[in-house]
């Protein structure tokens, strides 16, 4: 098969697209014919050699990806003959080997598709949509709220916009760029705005005419962060699931003491209840696609074009889930 290796930790340019070994599916295990492999932004700081969520550091050489959705092509022994050809998507959890044209995984971690939804889309709704079904969580969206989204372009922001939209919430939307800010109001925010505009915060509060911000869900941190929070009236919550805009290594989101709260890791877990919390929220993400209440939005790249991919992530050049197709 084709896969993209790092064999170096660096830039981009260190995703190499080769031939390797087909992997083999072990007892309870499935291989998956990969159609779609998310690409999140934490793959951007894993290749730079940032030491990754599981036990200790990536070995190289590695297969990055942790998000896959294709066809179950294989079984490994133990696995009920039913799984053969479903259409599947699995979150790989702290294995990595998702940017490949075969990924194996067990059995427990798939999901059969729902009808309606392509692989890409799959992909995002497993990895983005289940984070943000998680912060959702703290979230008490109604008619009364009024909701700011900072990078409501991106793959988490438009679920966020959508489904504050449903609740019957005012929902003003940020980005970066008028390009991505046209997105932004495409998918339903009542203003969107261009955060590179120096005066972005007047015309926030002009348009809102004295109502203030009851929530800010903010994964971008920084100065963004900081004008948001300020947008908030009494009462108001600062919900922080990341800090993009100051970079993953060692940046820092802004919290403001009894308005911010961080919810990301064991906190979101243990709000999401049930023996899998993780497998919770990526059934509730789901089916609110199935169900048409969310449609993720996506951006396809070549799984052989991986470089391109990390490099247009880092540079904040892309709209929605970023989607490897071999």
């Amino acid at each position: 098969m084709h896969a993209i290796r790092l064999h170096a930790f660096g830039p981009a340019e260190n995703l190499v697209h080769e031939r390797v070994e087909d992997p083999r599916p072990g007892p309870g295990q499935v291989r998956i014919a990969v159609a779609a492999a998310g690409v999140h932004l934490l793959d951007t700081a894993l290749r730079e050699g940032m030491r990754g969520p599981g036990p200790g550091p990536a070995t190289l050489p590695t297969v990055p990806g942790r998000e896959v959705a294709g066809v179950v092509e294989s079984l490994g022994e133990g696995v009920a003959a039913l799984w053969l050809g479903k259409r599947v998507v699995a979150h790989l959890g702290f294995v990595p080997g998702g940017y490949a044209e075969l990924a194996v995984t067990e059995v427990e971690r798939l999901h059969e598709i729902p009808a309606g939804l392509d692989f890409a889309e799959a992909v995002a709704m497993i990895g983005t949509g289940r984070t943000a079904m998680g912060i959702l969580q703290f979230a008490e969206l109604g008619p009364d709220s009024v909701a700011v989204v900072p990078a409501a372009a991106g793959g988490i922001g438009t679920l966020l916009v959508q489904y504050a939209k449903n609740a019957g919430a005012t929902v003003v939307g940020l980005a970066g760029g008028p390009a991505k800010a046209a997105l932004v109001r495409e998918n339903g925010a009542d203003l969107a705005v261009d955060y590179k505009e120096p005066d972005w915060p007047a015309k926030v509060r002009a348009w809102l005419g004295g109502r203030a911000a009851t929530v800010v869900f903010d994964g971008v941190g920084g100065d963004v962060a900081r004008e948001s929070v300020a947008l908030l009236g009494p009462g108001g919550r600062h919900i922080v699931f990341g800090w993009s805009g100051e970079g993953l290594h060692n940046g820092a989101p802004h919290v403001v003491e009894g308005v911010s709260e961080q919810v990301l890791g064991p906190v979101m877990l243990g709000r999401a209840g049930g023996p899998d919390p993780l497998r919770t929220l990526e059934l509730r993400a789901l089916v609110e696609a199935a169900e048409g209440r969310l449609t993720p939005a996506v951006q396809r790249f070549p799984l052989a074009e991986a470089a391109a991919a990390h490099r247009a992530l880092e540079s904040r050049a892309t709209t929605g889930k970023v989607v490897l197709e071999p």
